[in-house]
């Protein structure tokens, strides 16, 4: 098994949320406060630096009314 951080799956991943908080017109701050978190939290996130847990992706996705399996299918995608 090799770090996923910078693997094209991961980068598709984030590129769906980004894309997603991006149509709904939120900011990173926007978003940031719908999830409790600092907004360094969502930029780390966008900028491949921190991965998301289970728990934290799930979270991630319900603040932006997301399926997370739909972005299980995006990583899944080869």
């Amino acid at each position: 098994m090799h770090k996923t951080l910078h693997s094209p799956q991961h980068q598709r991943l984030v590129a769906w949320l980004k894309k997603a908080r991006c149509d709904q017109g939120l900011t990173m701050r926007d978003l940031a406060a719908k999830l409790g978190v600092p907004h360094s939290f969502v930029g780390k996130v966008e900028q491949c630096e921190r991965r998301l847990d289970l728990i934290e992706f799930i979270e991630y996705c319900e603040a932006l009314d997301l399926d997370p399996g739909d972005g299980v299918r995006i990583v899944r995608k080869r």
